[in-house]
């Protein structure tokens, strides 16, 4: 699978760990730091909005980078995608994280030859406690599923909308974020792995549930084609509006942006 356009490593495909998932897992963890670590107090820093694997890696030599879960992911699938693993990341909700809450999470997933492998490099492995961190199960809404799981299941009545989001305590929970989520599970499927806090144009809204039904059912599917032609219609334009935990509000123009910057 080839690097997508965030995933590329550009001048700084050195600093790409090797190995498999679990050895690059530790590499990783050595590289970044979550936002919210230390009781947040990196929740104001202007590097969890590093959108390129390149801009990541250049300014891991400083030190640990501020970044996600979306983070951890996309360098662990930028690491084997250079080793000619196919990897990519998977949007969805963790039941692991918080205590009878799905929380909102990205994690990568390779292909072993048989299977496509589900794996969480932001946590140690034995952090999660039963949880096997290095093989997630499919679409487990109790564990970790894809928004587009979630979102049929609140659909259907099987799930409450409102066990889904950021944190059980935050207002960015429920059936509208999980349906916004199905569009972000779209994007990084199709290569455009976008920050958790972008949203554009094409994204189906709360008000417009059938639009998202139709892209939740070729998601949950398998139906690459479907996703494909769908993402071509509704994907961003060049632009992403980008509403920051490090308070940058606004559009961020993708197609004019400096690639290392800390905005783009």
């Amino acid at each position: 699978m080839e690097h997508g356009l965030f995933s590329d490593p550009g001048g700084y495909a050195d600093r790409l760990p090797a190995g498999g998932a679990a050895r690059v897992g530790v590499r990783v963890r050595e590289m970044l730091v979550h936002y919210r670590a230390g009781g947040g107090w990196a929740a104001a820093h202007a590097q969890v909005d590093l959108r390129w694997v390149e801009a990541i890696l250049g300014a891991s030599g400083r030190g640990p980078v501020v970044g996600c879960c979306r983070d951890f992911a996309l360098v662990t699938v930028a690491a084997l995608r250079a080793q000619g693993v196919a990897a990519r990341t998977r949007v969805g909700f963790a039941g692991y994280l918080e205590e009878g809450f799905g929380a909102d999470h990205v994690v990568a997933e390779y292909h072993d030859g048989a299977r496509w492998v589900r794996v969480d490099t932001q946590l140690a492995p034995g952090s999660a406690g039963g949880v096997d961190l290095g093989d997630l199960p499919v679409d487990d809404p109790g564990v970790f599923a894809s928004a587009a799981r979630v979102w049929r299941g609140v659909r259907s009545g099987e799930l409450d909308g409102d066990r889904f989001g950021v944190a059980a305590g935050s207002a960015l929970r429920g059936g509208w974020l999980v349906g916004d989520y199905v569009w972000l599970e779209a994007a990084h499927r199709c290569g455009f792995e976008a920050l958790l806090w972008d949203a554009w144009e094409g994204m189906g809204p709360w008000a417009e549930q059938a639009r998202t039904d139709v892209m939740a059912a070729a998601l949950a599917d398998e139906d690459e084609e479907r996703i494909a032609g769908l993402w071509e219609r509704w994907r961003p334009r060049g632009r992403v509006w980008c509403a920051s935990p490090s308070g940058f509000r606004g559009w961020v123009d993708l197609d004019g942006g400096r690639r290392g910057g800390v905005r783009c």
